[in-house]
């Protein structure tokens, strides 16, 4: 991929989109020794708000929340510690999927322990592990034509790139946090 920054930009499509669903973004970047969180957010699950209709909360509606220092969790906080892979068309690792291996699940794992036992008020919260998808395309000046897409969740344009937010994956792994 040419694009410059086009990690940063993925993540940056991805947590306005969050923010958009009523996210709040805790942390970018956040590293420790084991390794790094693209993404950290909060859902508080403050009333009004709506579940998915499985129980989850994978984009609760735009209402917005507010960050108080002195807010304590609900029943229904929940902190997702987000991955996101951006890539271009014909990638080598079907579009960022299997770049998520069981040694990086454990690397975000331990991270995300580091995150919690960093603040510690957030430790009574249900976390979980999602991927964002983002596709990057170069702007062509010389498009004709249509073509027929798969509609994105969110879509941005920086430096001569579209990026798409293709796919959402909730809970894209199972671990276990311990930040005892």
């Amino acid at each position: 991929m040419h694009c410059t920054n086009s990690g940063q930009l993925g993540e940056d499509l991805v947590a306005q989109w969050l923010q958009s669903t009523g996210w709040i973004i805790l942390h970018r970047r956040f590293s420790s020794r084991w390794g790094e969180i693209d993404i950290i957010a909060e859902y508080d699950g403050v009333t009004g708000k709506k579940q998915g209709s499985r129980g989850e909360y994978p984009t609760p509606d735009s209402h917005s929340a507010t960050l108080t220092a002195s807010r304590l969790p609900t029943p229904h906080s929940l902190l997702a510690f987000v991955e996101v892979k951006t890539r271009s068309s014909g990638s080598w690792d079907a579009g960022g999927r299997s770049a998520i291996t069981p040694q990086k699940q454990a690397k975000i794992s331990r991270t995300a322990g580091m995150f919690l036992a960093q603040y510690p008020e957030k430790a009574d919260y249900s976390c979980r592990f999602d991927v964002a998808i983002v596709y990057c395309q170069r702007i062509s000046k010389n498009l004709t034509g249509v073509t027929a897409t798969q509609s994105a969740l969110a879509t941005s344009s920086a430096a001569g790139y579209k990026f798409k937010l293709q796919e959402y994956i909730l809970a894209a792994f199972d671990s276990s946090i311990d930040n005892g």
